[in-house]
């Protein structure tokens, strides 16, 4: 009977599970991640449906990494073919997008990359590279500077390494919802987290309790995010599908169901689907992913239900839905807001912005310490220097500098930028330093 369904939507199904690569056997993060889900696809028929189209992923290059990233001290030291494939694989589900040959597409693939920041001394939060982040620089060398594009995070970690590299992007809206960094991994998306000087308030942080439920999650999007994605207007929408919000998920505290990521995916409706976390790998992820494949398809999902499945196991206390109104007030407040805050008192009024930060790498067991300084340009959203030394126990420190030039930039961010470049490849404090222009692909390491 299943074969008899016609889609009322075309989608595209990436597929790359990288069954030759994990983190260690045992680790969350490894080969047999998307085995069952596979399994799924395949028992459920989805495949044999007209209007589900599988396609297979090619193979990033060191200049599609380059326009998002710093690797240090190089991609090819940094970088592993399963990478390389998974960041193909979201690059193409863009690609088919645009092309017009689907509607909608779905990346689902691993290794994950939403913890990646800008800077990569190595992995954090079983990410390397941001799939999604080399994805959006892709599009916009495809359809230019002036696509608007909204990235909608619901990956119960915060996807705080997209936070990192469109921190200050004016053209990027970056939406995270996800369970609150002072009870979970990294520790970071509070409210108060909001942007750069060019881009203040294009950063929204939703911290939701532990325990959140179907009610609550889909509370969010219909009163904070579908409102604030209706009124920037976003050309593409994609979606950072981490599925560890799932109730069954042994790394994480929340509540949600298959059906209520299906509900969530027929509700935003996003262009392109990129999966990320989720590591109940037996007991949630085959039925979320195909649950997220009917919405996007337009097919009925009323039937989806996990074996263990019960109507306590989604449910959640009041006392979480108040803490979850409070939340989805303060945000929508400051969104409002946002257009009449007073820059200058919190960036300041001189040449540059400063801000230090320290920033671990779980994984890899790596402390980095950032030094950065963005121009407050009145052009454009202003070049921007950064200082990285990061440290691996027993080993000697790596210290790099990065001249990073935004798209749209002005000639005289262009010149100033260069010309530091220069200045700082003539001293010889650092191990490296390297020259990033994203929109002219330019990238030099000295």
């Amino acid at each position: 009977m299943i074969k008899m369904l016609k889609t009322k939507r075309r989608v595209g199904l990436v597929f790359f599970p990288a069954f030759d690569w994990c983190i260690t056997p045992d680790h969350p993060e490894r080969e047999e991640r998307l085995l069952y889900t596979r399994d799924q696809i395949l028992e459920e028929g989805l495949l044999d449906i007209p209007g589900i189209v599988e396609y297979r992923p090619y193979v990033a290059e060191d200049k599609h990494i380059q326009r998002t990233h710093i690797c240090v001290p190089s991609v090819e030291r940094r970088v592993s073919e399963p990478h390389r494939i998974a960041a193909g694989g979201t690059m193409l589900a863009a690609d088919l997008v645009l092309d017009n040959k689907v509607d909608r597409a779905f990346a689902l693939l691993r290794p994950p990359g939403h913890h990646a920041n800008r800077i990569v001394h190595g992995s954090r939060g079983f990410c390397t590279i941001n799939n999604e982040a080399i994805m959006v620089e892709h599009i916009r060398h495809r359809l230019g500077p002036g696509v608007r594009i909204a990235i909608v995070d619901t990956d119960a970690h915060h996807g705080d390494g997209t936070q990192d590299i469109f921190y200050n992007d004016p053209g990027v809206l970056h939406i995270s919802l996800h369970q609150d960094g002072r009870t979970l991994y990294p520790g970071t998306g509070d409210i108060s987290e909001r942007g750069g000087p060019a881009a203040y308030g294009q950063t929204v942080n939703i911290p939701l309790p532990p325990g959140t439920g179907d009610e609550g999650m889909l509370y969010v999007m219909e009163e904070l995010v579908l409102p604030i994605l209706a009124e920037w207007k976003p050309d593409i929408i994609i979606n950072a599908a981490g599925q560890d919000n799932h109730y069954s998920d042994p790394l994480t505290n929340m509540n949600f169901s298959a059906k209520g990521y299906a509900r969530l995916t027929e509700i935003l409706n996003p262009d392109i689907v990129v999966l990320e976390g989720g590591y109940s790998i037996e007991g949630a992820l085959p039925y979320v992913n195909v649950g997220l494949i009917l919405a996007l398809a337009g097919l009925d999902y009323s039937h989806l239900k996990e074996p263990d499945w019960l109507p306590d196991s989604s449910r959640q206390p009041q006392h979480v839905m108040e803490i979850i109104r409070q939340t989805v007030d303060q945000v929508r407040k400051l969104w409002d807001q946002r257009q009449q805050v007073d820059l200058k008192q919190i960036f300041g009024t001189g040449e540059f912005f400063t801000r230090q930060r320290p920033i671990y790498y779980d994984t890899d067991q790596i402390v980095e310490k950032q030094h950065e300084q963005i121009r407050l340009c009145t052009e454009c959203s202003g070049w921007r220097v950064i200082v990285s030394e990061a440290l691996k126990s027993y080993q000697v420190p790596v210290k790099i500098a990065v001249v990073i030039v935004p798209w749209l930039a002005c000639n005289s961010c262009r010149v100033s930028a260069m010309a530091r470049y220069g200045q700082l490849t003539a001293e010889a404090d650092f191990d490296h330093v390297f020259y990033q222009d994203c929109e002219r692909e330019l990238f030099l390491r000295a």
